[in-house]
C-alpha cells in the first residue's frame, strides 16, 4: 500500500528541520526531535485501517478544525488523538498542505531554540 515516492518526499520534509533524525517507533517510520520526541509517524494500514497516512503533532484546536474541514483527508489518531495529534491521508497527498502540518508538528514538539532557526 505504501508508496517508495510519497515515503521520499515525506523524508525530504521532514529531515530538512534541525536536529531531527528517523527511525522506527512502535512499528512505523517516525521522525524525532534530537532523537527524543516524535514529531510524526508514518503508518501504512494500522491494525488493517486501510489508510497510508502520517500522525502529527498539532497545535491547540488543530485537530478538530481540520477534521471538520476535511474528514476525507484529515482524521483524530488512535493513542495520540487524545493529545491533540492529527492523522493525514497520504493515498493523494496535497504536498503544500502535508508541509505545512508537518511544520506546525515540529514547532509543536521542538525546543524554542531549534523553532527560532527556522524563523530566520
Amino acid at each position: 500500500m505504501g508508496d517508495p515516492k510519497t515515503l521520499a518526499r515525506l523524508r525530504k520534509i521532514c529531515l530538512a528541520f534541525p536536529e531531527t533524525n528517523e527511525r522506527l517507533s512502535h512499528g512505523a517510520i517516525s521522525f524525532f526531535v534530537r532523537d527524543k520526541s516524535p514529531f510524526v509517524m508514518l503508518w501504512d494500514n494500522h491494525h488493517g485501517d486501510g489508510r497510508y497516512a502520517i500522525w502529527c503533532a498539532a497545535p491547540d484546536g488543530a485537530q478538530e478544525a481540520l477534521v471538520a474541514s476535511d474528514p476525507e483527508r484529515f482524521f483524530r489518531p488512535p493513542y495520540l488523538g487524545h493529545r491533540g495529534w492529527i492523522g493525514v491521508r497520504l493515498e493523494r497527498p496535497d504536498w503544500k498542505l502535508t508541509a505545512a502540518v508537518v511544520d506546525d508538528a515540529y514547532r509543536r514538539i521542538a525546543p524554542p531554540k531549534l523553532v527560532a532557526l527556522i524563523d530566520r
